[in-house]
């Protein structure tokens, strides 16, 4: 066998590929200098320092030599910098007063205007998330039509949460027992079920007969097609 000391030295493998400075030299304990093969790492940060400002998109674009016919024909995001969404107030919104007759007229159809009505979503400043809705008040909640067979089949039912509180009526026995409930809740049912669609709610007015309290707003005519 063969003692330690009568071995050859054995080389440094990293002295050698490192231009003769070992790793313990080059980094050693306590230095934060980057490895020999991580030299280029701190060159190509000071060259990215040492870069140019370069010009932002929305400058680029908004350059009157950019908002050309040539280059807006070809795409739409010349324009995504110039324009904002338009987003409406609660409190600056003007609102109105509607009056639908709901005589000998479908049930769905007075719903459906009145729910558009009152989110104002015929205005060309609806947002989805703000009341820019107006009052509408129906009349002759009594004489709306039913489609079908629905003025039988059709049932309402509720629970009260207590032993034997559910109830059922179909649609004549509400229409003598509470008419406006017809048209209340199917138009509760056409808004958001939120904050929102309570305070939209808060604007329907529902009446039996022709005659109704809000004359002095002077609500104008809604004719259903």
């Amino acid at each position: 066998m063969t003692s330690n000391h009568l071995l050859p030295a054995a080389k440094n493998s990293s002295a050698e590929h490192f231009g003769g400075q070992g790793l313990s030299r080059q980094w050693g304990a306590g230095r934060k200098t980057f490895p020999p093969w991580r030299s280029g790492i701190t060159h190509w940060r000071k060259e990215v320092k040492t870069r140019p400002r370069q010009t932002k998109w929305k400058e680029r674009v908004s350059s009157p030599e950019y908002l050309t016919l040539h280059s807006t024909s070809r795409s739409f995001r010349a324009f995504s910098a110039l324009m904002k969404t338009f987003s409406a107030k609660a409190h600056d919104v003007q609102r109105k007063w509607w009056v639908i007759d709901a005589k000998n007229q479908v049930l769905g159809q007075v719903a459906a205007k009145a729910a558009n009505l009152l989110r104002g979503k015929e205005k060309t400043i609806f947002t989805p998330h703000v009341d820019t809705g107006d009052f509408v008040v129906v009349i002759n909640a009594e004489k709306v039509r039913l489609t079908g067979k629905k003025e039988e089949q059709k049932r309402y039912m509720s629970f009260s949460g207590y032993v034997g509180g559910h109830k059922s009526e179909n649609v004549r026995a509400r229409r003598v027992r509470h008419p406006e409930l017809l048209v209340e809740r199917a138009v509760r049912g056409m808004i958001p079920h939120n904050r929102l669609g309570r305070a939209v709610y808060r604007k329907l007015k529902v009446y039996r007969g022709e005659s109704h309290p809000h004359t002095a707003q002077q609500p104008q005519a809604v004719k259903l097609i």
